[in-house]
């Protein structure tokens, strides 16, 4: 099902200008490039536990809407399972970032994952091309990628490398943006970063959801970000989460719990609970009174959650741990993610509560395990 209106191309672009996420200047530009000149012939759609081959005007239909577009499966290995590993992101997540970003004439950009080219062919339009510099990790990828932008017109500076470090030969940067998602922001890129310069990322967060942050560079690899909102991005190659091991067998502990699964799935209190239970990957199914809950840490503990009836497996006690870290949550006044921040440096990354200002810390029986 895509979600804009017919019409195509131009019917998009207006969409997002109607939903004030371009501004008159985007406006025109992505009015100058059409999406439609950066997809390969063959794409997929993302469902929910496949991806979807897409053809004829259906594939047409697939790229004028607000949807992500699939461009790639297994990082191009043919017969693999069928995991999407390059997309052309959802046009409305594009604009949100490019917001953030907050480009201006002059700007040198760091675009870090090629992918298709067409975020590149836009900031091409927006500073020329001298003044952006992609990098992309899949050979395959930035050669095409290459091609597609030299065909609409458009020669910005194309590397293959490994995003996580950056392009430090055309460094510094005015403005960095990420299109794949990390679990941690790679200190090389804020090395490249110029001081007051700004840095836009998805964040893969193990609790639960994904988040888009704004960071501003302060030199020697430090910065402060703001948690914009949640963003689901796959995972720079090299930031890809570990497999989880077997959970522990043996006697399985049923309990109760008066807390409703729903209620832990807002952004703030992943970003809260992600802090305070380092290590710890939650997701779910269903929405409202009918969510589910699982939850794993490295160590093979689990729980599940469906309705209020709790399942508990191995040594740790997943669930009544986030019971614990809910209620200090909700004693600090349930803060929204607008309410926390990301603090970046050579010491590592903190989430931090700006008000009252404070670190929030890893719980004391986390960092007592092992």
């Amino acid at each position: 099902m895509t979600t804009a209106p017919g019409g195509g191309h131009a019917a998009l672009v207006e969409h997002l200008h109607e939903r004030g996420l371009l501004d008159d200047t985007w406006r025109r530009i992505w009015h100058a490039i059409p999406r439609a000149s950066f997809i390969p012939e063959q794409v997929w759609r993302q469902e929910h536990f496949r991806c979807v081959p897409v053809t004829g005007p259906e594939r047409l239909a697939l790229i004028h809407s607000d949807e992500p577009v699939i461009t790639q499966l297994d990082d191009g290995v043919a017969d693999g399972p069928g995991i999407a590993t390059c997309a052309n992101s959802k046009p409305s997540m594009v604009a949100r970032i490019l917001r953030l970003l907050e480009v201006q004439d002059g700007h040198r950009v760091l675009e870090v994952g090629t992918g298709t080219g067409h975020l590149a062919a836009l900031l091409c339009e927006r500073v020329g091309d001298r003044n952006v510099h992609t990098v992309e990790v899949d050979p395959g990828l930035a050669d095409r990628a290459a091609k597609r932008l030299a065909s609409s017109g458009h020669r910005p500076q194309v590397v293959h490398t490994d995003g996580e470090w950056g392009l430090p030969g055309s460094a510094p940067y005015d403005r960095i943006v990420l299109t794949c998602a990390v679990r941690y922001v790679p200190a090389a890129l804020l090395e490249q970063l110029r001081p007051g310069g700004v840095l836009v990322a998805p964040l893969d967060r193990d609790f639960w959801s994904g988040a888009l942050i704004r960071m501003v560079g302060e030199g020697g690899g430090r910065g402060e970000g703001t948690f914009d909102s949640g963003a689901s991005y796959m995972p720079m190659r090299s930031h890809r989460a570990p497999d989880l091991p077997a959970v522990h067998g043996g006697i399985t502990r049923v309990s109760h719990t008066a807390l409703v699964a729903h209620e832990l799935l807002t952004l703030g209190f992943a970003l809260y609970a992600g802090a305070r239970l380092p290590g710890v990957r939650m997701w779910h199914s269903g929405h409202g009174n009918d969510a589910q809950l699982w939850m794993q840490d490295a160590t093979g503990s689990a729980a599940s959650v469906a309705g209020r009836t709790v399942h508990q497996y191995g040594p740790r006690s997943l669930w009544r741990e986030t019971e614990q870290v809910h209620a200090e949550y909700v004693e600090l006044g349930a803060p929204e993610h607008t309410r926390l921040g990301l603090s970046v440096g050579p010491d590592g990354q903190r989430v931090l509560l700006k008000d009252p200002p404070r670190v929030i810390a890893p719980a004391p029986w986390v960092q007592t395990l092992g």
